[in-house]
């Protein structure tokens, strides 16, 4: 039996067979269209009254959408849904921290995670996530894109930002001319996020820095962010680990999803995972106590 690894985001859902060298064969968006019962779409004035963000800055905000999306792309996600909804046979549930370290070879280090709609920085000691320590930051490649629409507007009042137009803006943040986010702000997050953890693993947290999702992507970003990491007043300067030659060259985009097929690898041969028995003897709790 084949694992599925499911990585559902703000922007994008990835997923597909677990096969940890190659990239996820379906990524799909995550905004939806209203449609009627006859097929239609709903007629309305504004795009925010013909879509749905079923996850909204690494939050799922509609479960009934959600529910919609999973049948869409490939029918994963959390316990009860799963296993009611969808009988599956078997279920594992990890962080994103956790898997984007997996991806590059790492059990320790930190995730720093720019995604479309948040940035999350996150320690992770021996496979687990240091939660009071974790940050989030509700700002991501979404508030990049607005930010820059509204710039381009008062030079051009006529440019259009709402649907294509604003993908084609979304774009432009990737152009070498545009680094967008604020990097230096982030190390300085980051050193102070590891600040709080126990001093003993300061150094393998900082030095096992990895920097991931898609708005890290833009070009520049990533050696902009390591010349302000070498330019942290921090005793131990952050250090970026660099993704194996072997592993995909978009695995920074695809951290997360890549380090969940590394471990279905390992959970579900070993019967590790949660199973159709485990979750009608116990309930959706059993997750908890299964999944770390």
């Amino acid at each position: 039996m084949e694992a599925v690894v499911v990585d559902a985001g703000s922007k994008l859902l990835k997923a597909g067979f677990a096969i940890p060298d190659q990239n996820p064969p379906l990524v799909i968006p995550t905004q939806m269209k209203k449609v009627l019962e006859d097929g239609s779409t709903v007629n309305a004035s504004t795009v925010e009254d013909i879509t749905i963000d079923p996850i909204v800055r690494g939050f799922v905000r509609d479960w009934d959408a959600m529910e919609d999306l999973l049948h869409h792309g490939l029918r994963e996600q959390l316990v009860q849904l799963l296993f009611e909804t969808f009988n599956v046979s078997g279920f594992y549930a990890a962080e994103q921290g956790v898997l984007s370290l997996y991806a590059v070879g790492r059990i320790s280090g930190c995730s720093v995670d720019i995604g479309h709609g948040k940035i999350d920085i996150a320690p992770v000691i021996e496979g687990a996530v240091h939660h009071i320590s974790s940050r989030r930051f509700e700002v991501g490649g979404i508030d990049l894109t607005k930010l820059l629409a509204q710039e381009l507007g008062k030079s051009n009042p006529e440019v259009i930002t709402i649907g294509r137009e604003r993908y084609i803006v979304g774009e432009a943040l990737f152009q070498p001319s545009i680094l967008g986010l604020e990097a230096n702000g982030i190390v300085e997050q980051l050193v102070h996020s590891i600040s709080t953890v126990s001093s003993e693993n300061h150094r393998q947290l900082l030095e096992n820095t990895v920097l991931c999702g898609g708005t890290s992507c833009m070009a520049g970003f990533e050696d902009r962010f390591q010349k302000e990491c070498n330019l942290s007043s921090s005793a131990i300067r952050p250090s970026l680990v660099k993704a194996p030659e072997y592993m995909p060259e978009d695995l920074t985009k695809y951290s997360a999803w890549i380090g969940g097929a590394i471990l279905a690898k390992v959970v579900f041969p070993q019967n590790q995972h949660v199973t159709k028995a485990d979750y009608d003897e116990t309930g959706p709790s059993i997750v908890h106590r299964k999944c770390f």
